[in-house]
């Protein structure tokens, strides 16, 4: 039990801002044996950050006046809070991982790219579609149930940091081994990791299960993996591997698969 808090809180301290300080940070600890176990805990990540956005946004739905744009007030400002809690961390990802492959055709120049801390124009427009998107399709789901769009929110982080996962278990890591923060998790993930990521996704589908029945979350779940797919055949083709970058764009492709599947059941 104690390394597994160990290594859920270092997953806590590498993909949040969520602080892990002072002693905690101490007893934690740090090597890259322990950032590569702590890929099983992705998830466990998804349940933290989805949790918090969830029941922030529905207490701020109590507290705004009774109108149809309060879901969309409440996505817009729950969707704040996540980029806080996480630090823009895959936004940031998926910027660059536009900027690289709509940049060039070429593998060696888009890795190139990539490693740009500047946002190009493919970037921008990548990064302001998708939150427009998040907010739009969370402000739809909540026009059709609050406690819907809340669960969704919780879902969401969940299955979208679940599947990143399969582009490490079946990709080369292809960034730069010497600055990349991400090449401790270029080695396949273990099987044990595995298992890990596996009982928080499954904890997590049975409390959303539980708290919404009747709910088709099938097509949701689908759709999110859909996309885990298609991002991971696009690396491939483009890049054969993929970057830390890379991994942070696959959760925001899944994220919003995910309300889009969800949004069409209804």
């Amino acid at each position: 039990m104690s390394t597994f808090l160990r290594h859920y809180l270092l997953a806590v301290q590498f993909f949040t801002r969520i602080p892990v300080t002072g002693a905690v940070a101490h007893w934690v600890g740090y090597s890259p044996a322990m950032l590569r176990a702590s890929a099983g805990h992705f998830p466990g990540v998804g349940v933290l950050v989805g949790a918090v956005v969830a029941l922030a946004t529905l207490g701020l739905l109590q507290l705004l006046p009774p109108s149809p744009l309060a879901p969309l007030v409440a996505a817009a400002l729950g969707t704040v809070l996540s980029v806080l809690l996480t630090g823009g961390f895959h936004e940031d990802g998926l910027a660059d991982v536009a900027d690289g492959l709509g940049g060039s055709s070429e593998r060696e120049s888009a890795l190139l790219i990539m490693k740009d801390s500047r946002v190009g124009a493919f970037g921008a427009m990548a990064l302001v579609l998708a939150l427009l998107t998040k907010v739009a399709l969370l402000a739809l789901l909540g026009s059709v149930d609050v406690d819907l769009m809340a669960v969704a929110l919780f879902a969401a982080h969940v299955c979208s940091r679940t599947w990143p996962l399969l582009l490490i278990r079946l990709l080369p890591h292809v960034g730069d081994a010497a600055g990349s923060k991400s090449k401790p998790l270029a080695d396949q993930i273990s099987g044990a990791s595995l298992v890990v990521a596996g009982c928080w996704f499954t904890a997590a589908s049975l409390l959303v299960v539980w708290l919404t029945q009747g709910v088709a979350w099938w097509a949701p779940l689908v759709a999110s993996v859909l996309g885990a797919l298609w991002m991971g055949r696009l690396f491939w083709r483009r890049l054969q591997g993929f970057t830390g970058d890379c991994l942070g764009a696959t959760q925001q492709v899944c994220e919003l698969a995910f309300y889009l599947g969800l949004a069409l059941t209804l």
